[in-house]
């Protein structure tokens, strides 16, 4: 799945003190192989270089609870 700016995405990375929480999308990078990595912005701080694989939309992952 691909992500945009400011989309609201949940983070799924076990060795990230952000695991499981909430952010925002700030920047969409495009690598030299054609995949996109994202930083994300969370309240108290921001992930970067993450893949999409490790993310999935705000909004699904709420409908799952």
């Amino acid at each position: 799945m691909e992500f945009e700016e400011d989309d609201s995405v949940v983070l799924h990375d076990k060795h990230s003190e952000f695991d499981g929480e909430t952010g925002t999308i700030t920047q969409v990078v495009e690598t030299m192989f054609g995949d996109a990595t994202y930083t994300v912005s969370f309240e108290d701080g921001q992930e970067v270089g993450i893949s999409a694989d490790q993310l999935d939309p705000a909004d699904e992952a709420d409908d799952e609870e």
